[in-house]
């Protein structure tokens, strides 16, 4: 019987008991249960871009260009998931959520700390990302910790000069705790990258990719919330499209993106 007990089961070991009973519609509309279930997906794969990225960083600073590729890889093709479930958040219609928008009372995407961590691991610093938890929560404790640490863009420098690039010490012992700011120094020495056209070119070009992919979630994010809400405010009074449509100005790895046009 104890063996019996011991025994792993696939229920058990994914705790579905759990999982499966975390989906409590506050409404009797039908299509609550869907806009539960893709954001609930969305915290799962938040989680599992973060357990990525950190080891990616880790990569990078080893100089280990061929883990850090396929680690790229697969943080690229969970983010291409991310992004197609806004597909299926928008077969609902305007309608079909309003008729249960009340029930989420003052909650808001804006509230997901996840995605705030994940924003300050590719490398924003911005102290209104924190002020929405209080002070000595766990949610506050885990953006400051990721605001105070080297960001992807940092551990992509270091990796850089170790492969024997003449990355600027300046910008190499930078204060990691402020926005990385644009560099002409930097973008002449990614322009010797892509024109010695090695692996660390790959390196870039799949960075490259991840900016990208920032920018087409939010750009559908955008396009889904309009969809959804037209220019209404959000729910918990966020500015919802007008304010999301100035994250699109931003690329999360600017001097990647400057270096293309260099002569």
């Amino acid at each position: 019987m104890a063996e019996l007990e011991d025994q792993v089961t696939y229920a058990g070991y994914l705790r579905l008991d759990q999982l499966l009973s975390a989906q409590e519609p506050r409404s009797g509309e039908h299509d609550e249960m869907l806009f539960i279930v893709i954001h609930q997906i969305y915290e799962l794969w938040f989680k599992q871009l973060l357990h990525e990225l950190v080891k990616l960083q880790d990569q990078l600073e080893a100089g280990e260009t061929t883990h850090a590729m396929r680690t790229l890889r697969r943080t690229l093709a969970i983010l291409k998931i991310v992004v197609a479930q806004l597909d299926v958040l928008e077969t609902m219609t305007p309608t079909q959520f309003t008729r249960f928008r009340d029930a989420l009372g003052t909650s808001s995407g804006f509230e997901s700390a996840q995605f705030r961590e994940l924003e300050a691991v590719l490398g924003r610093r911005d102290r209104r990302m924190v002020a929405p938890y209080l002070a000595d929560s766990p949610e506050r404790a885990r953006i400051t910790a990721a605001m105070s640490r080297p960001s992807l863009f940092d551990s992509f420098l270091s990796y850089l000069s170790g492969q024997g690039y003449d990355v600027p010490a300046d910008v190499r012992g930078r204060d990691v705790t402020a926005p990385l700011e644009a560099s002409d120094a930097v973008q002449q020495v990614l322009k010797k990258v892509y024109d010695d056209d090695t692996d660390a070119t790959a390196v870039c070009e799949l960075l490259v990719d991840l900016d990208e992919g920032m920018q087409e979630w939010r750009y559908h994010h955008i396009k889904m919330v309009e969809r959804t809400i037209g220019a209404r405010r959000g729910t918990g009074g966020s500015a919802g499209a007008t304010y999301l449509q100035t994250t699109l100005a931003s690329p999360t790895f600017p001097d990647l993106w400057a270096m293309r046009s260099l002569g």
